[in-house]
């Protein structure tokens, strides 16, 4: 039972950063920033006391150490990339621009409406 409570206690925590935020709306946004992120900081020391919230901050930082293992690719693999996604575009763009002006001249067609 007691930590739902700290749970409920670090969810206030934040909602009262947030609320801070807003209600602050008057003074400089640094000041109404450091609200938000004491709240935040609070919220998580709190969590931090609660086995759930000792397995989201550990699932958070093997996330991080997953993240560092990716193989990003290089700058030359992400312009080929690119050039090739902008190539692909522009056929796509000019097929279905045919494919709609052809639709557009057999409606007209079949209305009796098109050029003789």
């Amino acid at each position: 039972m007691i930590n739902k409570i700290k749970l409920l206690v670090a969810f206030l925590l934040l909602a009262a950063g947030i609320a801070g935020f807003y209600l602050l709306a008057d003074k400089a946004t640094v000041l109404r920033i450091l609200v938000v992120l004491a709240g935040l900081g609070a919220a998580i020391a709190v969590l931090w006391t609660t086995p759930v919230g000792q397995k989201s901050i550990g699932f958070m930082g093997e996330s991080v150490a997953e993240a560092r293992k990716v193989v990003w690719p290089t700058r030359k693999e992400t312009t080929q990339t690119t050039l090739v996604v902008f190539v692909l575009v522009v056929i796509i763009a000019a097929f279905l621009a045919v494919v709609d002006i052809g639709f557009a001249f057999m409606v007209q067609w079949l209305m009796g409406r098109g050029a003789y």
